[in-house]
């Protein structure tokens, strides 16, 4: 019987026998499988990679509601994403060393003896790249990012083990990048610079004795005005009130009045075909004509993207002299309009007419506990429960309303009387209609509340 020692020594054997001599058919085959591994390996460190920190709040959600073993892993893996990260990077570092090594030994006693030192070096140069670029890189990343949760999943067990493995020195490259950043933080703190949250501070502080609670808002709102786009405060594509092209003028005078808006956008077919913009007060001198062509009433519409400041876009409305633009998206669909009432009230806070319904669109019960409809714009919410604008943003993902804030958190579309938590806020829905969530109610955990004011 073989001794765990004289495996080993055959291992060393086949070592110095490739390094120095030529390689027994056996050997050969070794070598290979030994290769195939180090390669699966290098390819699984690297689609792990690309595909656990591509994962969205709501896939991560998603995961913490499966029981399965390999989706507690990645759940695990992903609570320290700083030791995942450099777990990962030492890993695959080693086993590229390892593929280098174990490639050129093949390659050199492939290779005829005749050919010279030079021709030699070349080949297992674009071999030993060929390798690792194809296995290493392309395809297992384009691979992860079509499929980042089942190569999460998939891999889970084997970064989990080379994280026992690699334990302590990953452990070191997170405390001296921590290290690092603690530096760098302590050396920007030094240097003079004032974070939003300090500028708040010293608002309280300077003029929170003197002016009122209002007059207070105003100024931050000032303060933050700067770093809000289009796309925060912008009324959505469901919420949009806009007239077809093919309505006619009796149709379209009785939805203006139902609607009660002075400005509308006019479309064909569908919201993301906007024909342009119109104005009520134009239909005042053919209110009596049910077969005028109300079509010749149409203004151009003015569009902008959802990533533009509103700091900018007041400016051109007040160049332009108008109060709406239609906001769309990267592929130019329609995401909603922006008025310059809403922009207005980032400043001055919510401007309300005789359109408005305190009651339906939010409503204060303590100061722990709110009542919101599924629209209302997450930025709002947090204005009225006063927390920070960007309370929420580890959480939204791409959502602006608190409905999407719920479908994030959740993963999935959730019942009446569901309640998820996110941190210490806790979300009820209350209503729902079809596949929109209508009423929500806002819970704010008081203990913890106090715990992060200390």
């Amino acid at each position: 019987m073989e001794s765990a020692s004289d495996g080993g020594g055959s291992t060393l054997h086949l070592l110095l026998q490739a390094s120095g001599g030529p390689i027994s058919p056996s050997n050969l085959t070794v070598l290979v499988i030994i290769i195939l591994i180090l390669l699966l390996l290098t390819a699984i460190t690297a689609g792990a990679e690309t595909a656990f920190f591509s994962l969205k709040a709501k896939d991560i959600n998603y995961l913490k509601t499966k029981e399965q073993p390999a989706a507690r892993q990645a759940v695990r893996l992903l609570d320290q994403p700083k030791m995942l990260l450099a777990t990962i990077l030492v890993a695959n570092n080693f086993v590229n060393i390892a593929i280098i090594i174990a490639t050129n030994l093949l390659i050199r006693h492939l290779l005829p003896p005749e050919l010279s030192a030079l021709w030699s070096f070349l080949i297992q140069v674009v071999a030993v790249t060929f390798l690792l670029v194809l296995f290493g890189e392309v395809l297992p990343k384009v691979y992860a990012t079509q499929n980042n949760m089942r190569m999460a999943l998939f891999s889970a067990p084997v970064i989990t083990s080379l994280t026992n493995v690699f334990r302590p020195l990953s452990r070191t490259l997170v405390r001296s990048t921590n290290y690092i950043e603690e530096r760098l933080a302590r050396q920007k703190a030094g240097s003079g610079s004032l974070s939003t949250e300090d500028f708040e501070q010293a608002i309280e502080l300077t003029v929170g004795h003197t002016a009122t609670r209002e007059e207070v808002n105003i100024f931050k709102g000032i303060l933050k005005f700067g770093n809000i786009t289009a796309r925060q405060v912008m009324r959505g594509r469901l919420d949009v009130c806009a007239l077809n092209h093919e309505m006619t003028f009796p149709e379209v005078q009785r939805y203006a009045i139902e609607v009660g808006y002075s400005r509308m956008p006019v479309f064909n077919e569908n919201l993301d075909k906007v024909a342009g913009m119109i104005h009520t007060k134009d239909f005042l001198p053919h209110g009596e004509d049910d077969h005028f062509d109300w079509h010749k009433l149409i203004r151009p519409a003015y569009f902008v993207h959802e990533g533009k400041l509103i700091e900018d876009l007041l400016k051109e409305f007040q160049q332009k002299r108008i109060h709406l633009a239609v906001v769309v998206d990267e592929f130019g669909g329609t995401s909603g309009i922006i008025t310059l009432e809403d922009i207005m009230e980032e400043i001055i806070g919510d401007i309300k007419d005789e359109f408005d319904d305190d009651d339906l669109q939010a409503r204060k019960i303590d100061d722990y506990n709110f009542l919101f409809e599924g629209k209302t714009l997450i930025n709002d919410a947090c204005r009225i429960m006063g927390l920070p604008t960007d309370t929420f943003d580890e959480a939204r993902g791409e959502s602006d309303s608190l409905g999407g804030l719920i479908l994030e958190i959740s993963g999935r579309f959730p019942v009446v009387n569901e309640t998820l938590r996110s941190g210490i806020y806790e979300f009820t829905v209350l209503e729902v209609d079809k596949m929109r969530i209508k009423r929500v109610k806002v819970t704010i955990d008081e203990q913890e509340h106090r715990e992060e004011e200390v």
